[in-house]
């Protein structure tokens, strides 16, 4: 006789096969989850509670509890300095990207010769401005015997101290990050591109200007494309860092001192972690108070083909 081999029971195969194509999802994603846990949310939760000590490193960290949060508002003018130089500079960059990435897009949507290469070409700054070499270069461009001043000195226009007075080197740092404004410049040529033409073509015919069109179809048509932008390059302004520290180290008389200089001076340079954990919840705290107001004033110039908003 043959010997019974033990057979595994073809329902619960399937049933092994069913649980497995279930989670297959989430084995895939398991190195993701491990990794956000702790190089994301591991941190921040670390922080609020650091935010509460007066944590430095060196020693082991004792609560004080909302003693950080009371220096920065009340004993610390250097934060009140930095908050006001960052808005200031968000002010000046956010509005300048958008405006500058929407006018590219408008040229780049014209049906011209070799238009691919130009968009090719004017997306690279933001691949390289957020570098450091690139912020290093810009530092030895607008420096006082500069090539922006050997230029301005050839058409007989005299020459700006760039980066050494308090009154011009916010812009000067605000230009680098303008300069990046490819992300922007696609989001916005893609939403362009979505315009029915047929709008133009009715509005031409009733007489309407270029310039009526681009107010009247243009404009609300690509809202919802420059409230995304919004949002984000409003984020990524309040946490501008690179550009701060490389060009000027936060001077001349801390003109150009940013919230994220701060920060980074207060925990690696005073290793006061505890205070500059803090400061990074204040920061966020205003990033997410900037986004929600944004999103609420969206109702009354965001427009959406389907009638709906947030």
């Amino acid at each position: 006789m043959k010997s019974r081999q033990h057979q595994t029971p073809p329902s619960a195969t399937i049933a092994r096969y069913r649980h497995f194509q279930k989670y297959t999802g989430l084995y895939f994603i398991t190195p993701w989850i491990i990794g956000f846990a702790l190089f994301q949310l591991y941190p921040f939760v670390a922080s609020f509670v650091y935010s509460f000590t007066n944590f430095n490193i060196f020693g082991k960290p004792s609560f004080v509890g909302l003693n950080n949060y009371i220096r920065l508002f009340t004993f610390d003018p250097d934060f009140k300095k930095s908050m006001g130089v960052t808005f200031a500079y968000a002010l000046i960059e956010v509005p300048g990207k958008l405006l500058f990435a929407l006018i590219i897009a408008l040229l780049l949507n014209q049906k011209v010769r070799g238009v691919n290469g130009f968009r090719t070409i004017y997306y690279l700054p933001s691949i390289l401005g957020g570098s450091v070499a690139i912020s290093a270069l810009w530092k030895l461009m607008f420096m006082k015997e500069g090539i922006v001043n050997s230029f301005l000195s050839v058409v007989r226009i005299p020459a700006v101290d760039w980066l050494g007075s308090p009154h011009v080197a916010l812009f000067t740092i605000s230009l680098l990050q303008i300069w990046q404004f490819g992300s922007a410049m696609v989001l916005f040529l893609a939403a362009l591109k979505q315009i029915p033409q047929d709008l133009y073509e009715s509005a031409s015919l009733e007489g309407a200007s270029k310039i009526r069109q681009f107010f009247s179809i243009t404009f609300p048509m690509i809202t919802p494309i420059v409230f995304f932008n919004l949002i984000m390059q409003t984020i990524n302004a309040l946490q501008n860092f690179t550009s701060a520290f490389i060009i000027t180290k936060g001077g001349p008389l801390k003109s150009t001192y940013l919230i994220g200089l701060k920060l980074y001076t207060e925990g690696f340079n005073n290793f006061k972690m505890g205070y500059a954990s803090a400061i990074s919840w204040v920061m966020f705290a205003c990033i997410l108070g900037f986004t929600l107001v944004i999103f609420r004033s969206s109702s009354a110039w965001v427009y959406y083909q389907d009638g709906e908003s947030f």
